[in-house]
């Protein structure tokens, strides 16, 4: 039985070995992988092995909670209420080499995100080198496998580097025999140019489908998704992170890339569903042809079945916690709908207590909720929202003080909110008290690409009519105006950034989006909330605070440390840890 441990990763080397992982085995427990490739039947089951290491995602972090509370989208209410809570170990800096607190056992597949890209590229490539030889009779198939891994091996790589930086470059299984000292770190450049040859290759290959249209295939690759994990790839590579010398050619590739998987996608009938708020709501239906969502994280048994609205709760409806809750910042950042401009144009101050108004926006201080653009109030629950479902009746919320859904500041609790409102994203306000949702994790679509190209099309050639018809196509969907048209280049960029913040909040780009930009600094030092009091008029006053201070933004943040094990074993990850670690 010592052959079914022969592939291995560097990653695995380091783990436990009475800690066997589920790829160190065939598919059955018994077979050698000889017996798996002669069988199709065992050799599609392998790949979807390969398949079984891509992240849950989603809420499911540690006690069932987003990574937007460790980033400037929102708080999390678990931290002072939980012993082991993510954001607070995050953002109170404890993040080392030797313990990464999303590494914490959460309640979907994969939590310890090193070592799944890792065995998802290890069991990519024994896949890889088996499968020219497999027993698969249609050779259609076949080829439609081999793509599938490719394009997987491409995925594991992008997501493994996008947290650590560049990794080695492995496409063969090792043998027992092989020398892990040897491994030496490319550039990021490198191993972007592997990833994208990936991609090109699942594009180019006639069998792998653009689309899944069949729903015992929902939860496989399509050449849609070669095109956004190249895009997403080739925009990060551009970005000041990994291109600090501002090379205006690799923005010119990634706008290039962004318009032709555009220019596809949309040919072959994907395209922005017409309902932003409740596009969030329902799992992915291949059979009603869902249009914009292009690959969407399987729900794992754990989150399938649990509901939204006990984990993201308002008070007054029964529930477990208020769960993460959206920032002021983020409330700022929503511009106002009838104008199409930025209600908030930054600080006055770092402690974020004194907003600079734009005056021409329409934007008023003491009735800040009226008109703004409709993506907040598909995502947010504030004060004098109504939410659709309480016991059968429609409830205003009231994060007043004194109100039924209050902040609550000293001290504050789980159940209530720490900044003044509520996530209302992914929640549908008309299912019955703790009833299951159907949302599920989208991790690529079509409306991430349109800003893809914004903002790279506007880096290597200015705000062009690419640039501005790709944001205003967004903004449309959601009934906001067209950007002004003599926007700079700079104007251009901050309004692009800004539009990604709210289309894509708590879709965990916002963490990654503020690193590759290099204004993790400027974002991640502190949150605040709003505190309401009720006049006795019934009017409201409203009082900015700080609810939280944060020790996680200093540089060597901007990339997440390789672990200790493996720059232990491997001399070049010794030599060339990440900046900081």
């Amino acid at each position: 039985m010592k052959q079914l441990f022969i592939y291995i990763l560097v990653a695995l080397a380091s783990i436990n070995c009475s800690k066997r992982n589920a790829l160190d085995i065939t598919p059955d427990g018994r077979l050698t992988l000889e017996d798996v490739f002669i069988d199709d039947q065992q050799t599609e089951a392998y790949l979807n092995t390969v398949y079984s290491s891509i992240p849950s995602y989603f809420f499911s972090y540690i006690n069932y909670t987003f990574l937007a509370g460790i980033s400037d989208e929102c708080k999390d209410s678990d931290v002072g209420n939980l012993p082991v809570n993510v954001a607070a170990l995050w953002n109170s800096g404890t993040l080392t080499p030797s313990n990464n607190p999303l590494d914490i056992a959460g309640y979907g597949y994969n939590p310890n995100h090193y070592v799944a890209f890792w065995t998802g590229i290890r069991d990519a490539n024994v896949f890889l080198s088996k499968i020219d030889n497999a027993n698969v009779p249609v050779a259609t198939k076949r080829s439609r496998f081999k793509a599938e891994a490719r394009l997987l091996r491409a995925f594991f790589y992008w997501e493994l580097i996008k947290e650590r930086g560049p990794m080695p470059i492995v496409e063969q299984p090792f043998d027992n025999t092989f020398d892990y000292s040897v491994l030496t770190r490319p550039s990021f450049q490198e191993v972007v140019d592997f990833i994208v040859a990936d991609c090109n290759a699942a594009i180019e290959n006639p069998d792998l489908p653009m689309r899944i249209t069949i729903g015992s295939e929902s939860d496989r690759f399509t050449k849609a998704v070669a095109y956004a994990v190249r895009s997403q790839a080739l925009l990060y590579n551009a970005s000041p992170l990994w291109n600090p010398t501002n090379d205006p050619n690799k923005w010119q590739s990634a706008a290039t890339a962004a318009k032709e998987a555009i220019s596809v996608l949309t040919a072959n009938g994907y395209k922005l569903d017409a309902n932003y708020g409740n596009y969030f709501l329902n799992a992915l239906n291949v059979a009603a042809a869902e249009t914009e969502t292009i690959y969407e994280v399987p729900n794992t048994n754990h989150i399938n079945h649990f509901a939204l609205t006990l984990i993201c709760n308002i008070p007054s409806k029964p529930g477990w916690r208020a769960g993460v809750c959206p920032t002021q910042e983020l409330v700022d950042a929503y511009d106002m709908q009838a104008t199409g401009e930025p209600a908030i144009l930054g600080y006055q101050d770092e402690e974020h207590l004194q907003p600079i108004i734009n005056t021409a926006s329409g934007y008023d201080e003491s009735d800040p909720y009226v008109g703004r653009d409709p993506r907040f109030y598909a995502t947010v629950w504030y004060n004098g929202a109504q939410y659709d479902n309480v016991n059968g009746a429609i409830h205003t919320i009231q994060t007043f003080i004194g109100g039924t859904d209050q902040l609550i500041k000293n001290p504050p609790n789980a159940n209530n909110t720490h900044t003044g409102y509520y996530l209302r994203k992914f929640i549908d306000p008309r299912l019955p008290p703790v009833a299951n949702a159907d949302a599920a994790w989208k991790k690529y679509r079509l409306a991430e690409i349109y800003l893809n190209l914004a903002e790279a099309e506007n880096e290597a050639n200015g705000p062009t009519t690419d640039a501005y018809n790709a944001v205003n196509t967004v903004r449309n969907r959601a009934q906001m105006p067209d950007l002004p048209p003599d926007l700079t280049q700079e104007q251009f960029r901050e309004r692009v950034r800004n539009e990604r913040r709210i289309e894509l909040v708590i879709e965990e780009h916002r963490m990654w989006d503020v690193r590759r930009w290099k204004i993790l600094d400027k974002t991640d030092k502190l949150v605040t909330g709003m505190e309401i009091t009720r006049n006795p008029d019934n009017t409201f006053s409203y009082q900015r605070f700080v609810t939280e201070r944060r020790n996680a933004w200093q540089e060597k943040y901007l990339i997440l440390p390789i672990p200790l094990t493996d720059a232990s074993i491997i001399p070049d990850f010794s030599a060339n840890q990440n900046p900081g670690w």
